[in-house]
């Protein structure tokens, strides 16, 4: 170690400062920058030895600054260390894309950075010594993607080659027992039986549950959708935010589908643009009729009433509802393009709050119809920026709404010491609804507003002190 010079990239101001110092005190020179944007600049400036490099951060995040960086055969071959709060699994999910060439954990200890920053510059620098054969140079993102979807295209092969030897092993055994049993019962020269109803049913009888469950646990499904790239994971590990970003940056066409216990959420992508996002198992408050209600676009005795009209008739599907109200002259195109709009992030927003599920991404799979009609276009950082805001919102209103179960009472000793004046008309709606029995889900449901909307009402109307929280009695 020769005074070795670090280059840290991270928004966080505690990070940047305690890396600064246990490298400075293990002998090495460092630099610091805020985000990728600065984190350039200063590269091209003086070229660092090593880059330790956050994932996450305003302005150019950590997958931007890599692409900028392997993009320039001066820059290209300085090792990148990832440092991210979920490192391990961002490593194995990410580091190929990027062609990072390690990763850490934060929090660390002094001794975990000191050592990962060691040897990397001794794998990849100077002091690595050697010639080309000895210390080959980094592999670029280009070449990792190349390897990567060798790999792909070979493992969907096997995966495929795999269910198709277990359906047709169950498939000749079933046919095989029917040949058998028309031998055993009408002797060597029975006619076999061909009637394909007949054989049908005894396949989907043979294809139960139980067979098609062993099939799936030793088949990666994620494989045999041709384009497919295998971004699969669990929100508990790498955050729905930063899966947006990487699809945004990386400018993919395709369809996110994020679920948790019964609720499904698809995000239709189209060059890193949200065109739509549609959901299945979600409360009303998440389906396009609230929104439309909303805007005072339709009364919602005549919306009430096209649905039951609607019920009645075998037509579109429910997620096309916006297109059935436009074709019967009940809501104009733009009106529906902007609802859309507002569904479609509200949903995000909300799916932003997960803190368990599972996500797949499907690359380059044809987009429906109705989505290509609408194509809205969502810019993610934008839609991000207003969900990060209404997470921390979220985050404060729980201290005092924990769940949706609490029951809430009017002091109206305040109410009517401050008067009505002072409040919205949605304030008073919901204030209205606070009396005693109610629960905030039912408040919810009566009003029907959206969740975020009513807690925030009534956090509002707790700060103030115009409701309290109705205390339940102590069993004895």
């Amino acid at each position: 170690m020769a005074g070795e010079l670090v280059l840290v990239i991270d928004d966080s101001p505690t990070i940047t400062k305690v890396v600064q110092l246990v490298l400075t005190k293990a002998g090495y020179q460092v630099q610091t920058a805020p985000d990728g944007e600065a984190g350039l600049a200063a590269l091209r400036a003086q070229r660092p030895d090593v880059i330790l490099l956050d994932f996450v951060m305003p302005r150019m995040n950590g997958y931007q600054f890599c692409r900028e960086l392997v993009a320039d055969p001066k820059l290209r071959d300085i090792p990148v260390v990832l440092m991210s709060a979920k490192g391990d699994q961002v490593g194995e999910r990410f580091v190929k894309v990027m062609g990072i060439v390690d990763y850490i954990t934060k929090p660390f200890s002094p001794e975990a950075i000191t050592a990962v920053v060691q040897h990397t510059i001794g794998k990849y620098g100077i002091a690595g010594g050697g010639g080309d054969d000895d210390n080959p140079s980094l592999v670029t993102g280009e070449d990792l993607a190349a390897t990567d979807d060798a790999d792909r295209t070979h493992a969907r092969t096997a995966a495929l080659a795999e269910l198709r030897t277990a359906i047709t092993d169950v498939v000749s055994a079933r046919v095989g027992a029917l040949f058998a049993l028309a031998e055993s019962t009408n002797g060597p020269d029975a006619e076999v039986p061909t009637d394909p109803a007949a054989i049908a049913e005894a396949v989907k009888t043979a294809l139960d549950d139980q067979a098609l469950a062993r099939m799936l646990a030793a088949t990666d499904l994620g494989l045999l959708a041709e384009g497919v790239p295998g971004l699969r994971g669990d929100l508990r590990v790498v955050p729905l935010a930063e899966v947006l970003q990487l699809l945004d940056v990386q400018e993919q066409s395709g369809v996110l589908t994020v679920e948790r216990t019964g609720a499904r959420v698809e995000i239709f992508f189209r060059r890193g643009r949200v065109d739509q996002a549609v959901a299945d198992g979600v409360p009303d408050e998440f389906l396009l009729g609230r929104f439309v209600l909303d805007a005072e676009l339709m009364q919602r005795p005549d919306f009430e009433s096209f649905l039951e009209s609607r019920a009645h008739k075998s037509g579109p599907q429910q997620r096309l509802i916006g297109q059935h109200l436009v074709k019967l002259g009940l809501l104009a195109e733009p009106d529906l393009r902007a609802c859309l709009t507002r569904q479609s992030s509200e949903l995000i927003y909300e799916i932003l709050r997960w803190r368990h599920g599972r996500f797949r991404f499907a690359a380059g799979l044809e987009l429906p119809p109705s989505v290509i009609d609408v194509a809205l276009g969502l810019d993610v950082e934008a839609v991000l920026m207003e969900g990060y805001r209404r997470v921390d919102e979220w985050h404060l209103i729980e201290r005092a709404i924990d769940n949706f179960d609490v029951v809430f009472l009017r002091n109206e000793d305040s109410v009517a010491q401050m008067g009505r004046g002072r409040l919205t008309r949605e304030e008073l709606a919901v204030l209205e609804l606070v009396n005693g029995k109610n629960s905030v889900k039912e408040i919810i449901r009566k009003s029907r507003m959206g969740s975020f909307e009513v807690s925030k009402m009534l956090y509002r109307l707790l700060s103030i002190k115009l409701v309290r929280r109705r205390v339940l009695p102590v069993a004895v």
